[in-house]
């Protein structure tokens, strides 16, 4: 049995391992998209405290059904992602938003309704801050992966976008990466304009740019938006 004195000598070296094997872990990658179903964050039972993550009806008015409702992306299903969960910018270099979010060695029950700081790392976005809340799953690209929650951005692999705006068979633009330019974003039904523009206004454009992030608590306006946090 190791003496008191080397114990105490090496809690301090083993919460340094700690810090040091979290710092080098926390780079992730980016996508976009936007599919207008219930995020996954708005069933009940995934570990918020309080929630889920609010959801609207095809009208985008707010259901208050605790998420019982089904999603628009099943057949029967009426609630859909809020138009109000589009991302917009605070000043010129932060901004706020949501996100599908898979982290390494999390589950569903750690990263619903958390919020993440994500720091940009690459052109043209270099040193701009994100902070978005987790409200969805997503995992394309592996672990520590942020698919950003932008109107216009892509439907992907499921499209609700159809039923609740009228949007064409595949979404806005292409079914994966969506809209090509601010003009596009005129088309859009009015309360997705904004978000839409945010895209090529703020975001400047940039094409799944890569982050690192740290886990923060979550700012009110980001809470007061779904309803939800830990």
């Amino acid at each position: 049995m190791l003496p008191a004195q080397a114990l105490g000598a090496l809690v301090p070296a083993a919460l340094l391992f700690l810090a040091q094997g979290a710092a080098a872990d926390n780079t992730g990658t980016t996508t976009r998209y936007w599919d207008c179903c219930k995020p996954s964050c708005g069933w009940a039972g995934k570990g918020f405290a309080v929630g889920p993550v609010g959801t609207c009806d095809k009208d985008d008015r707010p259901l208050n059904d605790n998420g019982a409702t089904k999603s628009g992306c099943d057949d029967g299903g009426s609630a859909y992602m809020c138009s109000s969960q589009a991302p917009w910018a605070v000043n010129d270099t932060v901004a706020y938003g949501y996100a599908a979010v898979r982290i390494a060695g999390g589950t569903e029950a750690s990263w619903c309704c958390q919020c993440y700081e994500l720091t940009f790392t690459s052109a043209p976005l270099l040193g701009k801050k994100l902070v978005v809340q987790a409200t969805n799953t997503g995992g394309d690209l592996g672990a520590n992966h942020f698919d950003l929650a932008i109107p216009g951005g892509g439907v992907g692999i499921y499209n609700a976008c159809t039923q609740q705006y009228g949007a064409p068979p595949n979404g806005w633009g292409d079914r994966y990466g969506g809209v090509h330019s601010k003009a596009d974003c005129d088309s859009f039904p009015q309360a997705l304009k904004a978000g839409c523009s945010w895209r090529f206004d703020w975001f400047q454009g940039a094409d799944n740019p890569a982050v690192t992030f740290t886990q923060v608590t979550c700012p009110s306006e980001l809470v007061a938006k779904t309803g939800c946090h830990r």
